[in-house]
């Protein structure tokens, strides 16, 4: 049974602003290479067969493991580690927009960790999205697998949550292609699991287009 610390981490009430993200959806969409449910399904699995996603998803398990050496020995050195992780991953990324988008929403979750508890070792708030998911994990004592098939999960309804105001997709059948995704979020999160982060290729030029293009759209409902 999912735990409700996971319910918790992928509810789109989460206070963390991933709601003002396209992350260059609203690009693909108004030069229509994306206008409909099918093409939509296709975006979504390429970018969990091929995107940048699955790197992070892969990176959940070692920064846990920093995050949890850091929590216990408070060392200057072990958060070293961390934050060279978070540092690698913030690099990665090409369109500036999508980096202030990972430092916003990493930050608003760890100060709802904060909040509720679970402090970093040093009461700092400036980590990127993928190592505050993990601390989240770690935080609500979700396995290894929850933290990964969430990080998953949770793109992709924030995926189609911008679809359903953009194309428009009807939320039924947001939620149809959701439902029809589970099989691969599952099978992704297995593999990435036993993965090593340096060791994965990623083919989303398309995806890091739409994002670096995103500002330079005449008008646009999201921030990235």
């Amino acid at each position: 049974m999912t735990s409700l610390g996971m319910l918790q981490l992928v509810s789109p009430a989460l206070p963390v602003g991933a709601f003002s993200y396209s992350e260059g959806l609203e690009w693909l969409i108004q030069k229509g290479k994306i206008s409909n449910e099918s093409n939509m399904f296709d975006w979504l699995e390429a970018e969990l067969l091929r995107g940048q996603l699955r790197l992070e998803a892969a990176a959940q398990t070692p920064i846990r493991q920093a995050l949890e050496n850091w929590d216990k020995s408070k060392s200057s050195d072990d958060k070293k580690i961390v934050y060279e992780w978070n540092d690698w991953l913030l690099a990665l990324r090409d369109a500036s927009e999508i980096r202030m988008q990972q430092r916003q929403m990493g930050q608003s979750l760890i100060q709802l960790l904060d909040d509720l508890g679970h402090p970093l070792p040093d009461r700092g708030k400036n980590l990127t999205w993928p190592v505050a998911w993990a601390w989240g994990g770690l935080a609500w004592r979700l396995s290894k697998l929850e933290v990964i098939e969430g990080y998953l999960y949770s793109w992709v309804s924030n995926q189609l949550s911008a679809a359903v105001r953009l194309i428009p997709l009807g939320p039924t059948k947001a939620q149809y292609l959701q439902c029809n995704l589970f099989p691969l979020i599952t099978k992704q999160a297995k593999l990435l699991l036993e993965k090593d982060p340096h060791q994965i290729w990623t083919g989303d030029v398309g995806a890091t287009f739409a994002q670096l293009s995103h500002s330079e759209l005449y008008s646009r409902l999201f921030r990235s």
